[in-house]
């Protein structure tokens, strides 16, 4: 177990994630101190590596369900990791090095649990490529990775991660808050103020579609000359068309009462391809049919948060890429009303890099033998230990 001495010395760690946009590879340098109700995070330096856009076109590939050989997959993990060992390098230069990695890898593949008869579950099934074991290598640093299997391997979804660090980093004594990240896929962290019985209160699960459809049909709408819409200018110059968002919102997904998880196997090309032959009768312009996708985002989320939540919080932060979509908060805060939507920058922590900071959180908590997962959020029956520690 961990020695509270240790936890006290400032702990140099470097979080890694690539999320499900595939946009590159977010590096945080951070220093650690503390534990939970004490964790402190200072981030040093924080910046996003972009993939080679090879590399970048074989993962998209490959989560679309295009099949390759066994050699390609390892090639690919070895070009991933390859990948993420250099912002662990880069992220370093003019700092004093970092001792410890945490390596979320950068997810192709994920299956939920599902009911496999009376009292019996199918497990989940995820994969994340980059392997820790190269990253260590490449580094010489200590590397925490494959934090979701641990989770999964108990009967839990293995996603959302991040509610427990949040609920350490981001909770308040008074006052209840949704911590909303939009990477690809939007998931929530509901944090109830901090009273007698706040953790076990805590929730968490993926809202659906975030900026993987919206990123998508952009490159579809330019044949591939720009891969997203920058603070959503183009969607803001449309007009949404409400039936089809009603239509998409009938999806059993947006139904099905969490804990639950998604990915791109679920809301991805495939879907994107149904949502523009469900428009076609609407004959809408580009700028509508990414107005309409964004709807979709917002209608999500603000329908999870009235079905699914014990109440409505009293301040939601956003946090991931579609943060800084100014046109989707316009839109989340008008559908919201009076709950206050803001960025985790206005919180203490930065909305561009939360999610690699987590990572670096659970790579700590590892260390430390403190378990990273939330059962009420990831549904699995207890607490864990995550990740595979592999010695630099």
């Amino acid at each position: 177990m961990y020695s509270s001495q240790a936890s006290a010395l400032p702990h140099r760690v470097i979080g890694l994630i690539s999320g499900t946009s595939v946009d590159g590879i977010d590096a945080a340098l951070v220093e650690i101190t503390g534990t939970e109700l004490d964790l402190k995070v200072e981030l040093l330096a924080g910046k996003t590596y972009p993939y080679p856009a090879d590399l970048r076109e074989r993962i998209l590939a490959v989560c679309a369900g295009e099949a390759i050989s066994m050699l390609e997959l390892a090639d690919m993990d070895d070009a991933i990791a390859l990948a993420f060992a250099q912002a662990a390098q880069n992220i370093q230069i003019g700092y004093q090095p970092a001792n410890l990695i945490g390596s979320h890898g950068q997810t192709v593949y994920h299956r939920p649990p599902k009911e496999a008869g009376v009292g019996k579950t199918t497990l989940g099934y995820t994969l994340q490529l980059g392997r820790g074991e190269m990253i260590a290598y490449l580094t010489g640093i200590t590397t925490v990775s494959n934090f979701r299997v641990a989770d999964i391997a108990v009967g839990g979804h293995g996603a959302p991660l991040v509610p427990r660090v949040d609920a350490f980093l981001l909770s308040h004594p008074h006052e209840s808050r949704c911590i909303q990240n939009l990477g690809g896929i939007g998931n929530l962290a509901y944090i109830p103020a901090r009273t007698d019985d706040w953790l076990s209160q805590i929730r968490g699960w993926d809202t659906g579609p975030s900026n993987s459809l919206l990123d998508l049909a952009v490159e579809r709408l330019t044949s591939g000359t720009k891969t997203y819409d920058e603070d959503g200018q183009w969607a803001a110059s449309g007009t949404p068309c409400y039936p089809l968002v009603k239509k998409w919102l009938t999806h059993e997904y947006f139904h099905l009462s969490p804990p639950k998880s998604t990915g791109r196997e679920l809301f991805g090309v495939a879907y994107l391809n149904q949502c523009f032959q469900d428009a076609e009768p609407y004959q809408l312009s580009p700028a509508d049919m990414l107005a309409t996708l964004t709807e979709l985002t917002v209608a999500s989320i603000v329908h999870s948060y009235r079905t699914f939540l014990p109440q409505m919080p009293q301040r939601v932060f956003l946090c991931g890429g579609g943060s800084r979509n100014l046109y989707l908060k316009q839109r989340l805060q008008l559908a919201l009303e009076t709950v206050p939507v803001l960025t985790t920058d206005e919180a203490g922590v930065s909305a561009d890099f939360k999610e690699a900071i987590a990572f670096a959180v659970l790579a700590y908590w590892r260390q430390l033998g403190i378990p990273g997962n939330l059962p009420t959020a990831t549904g699995a029956p207890h607490e864990v230990l995550l990740g595979e520690v592999h010695q630099g």
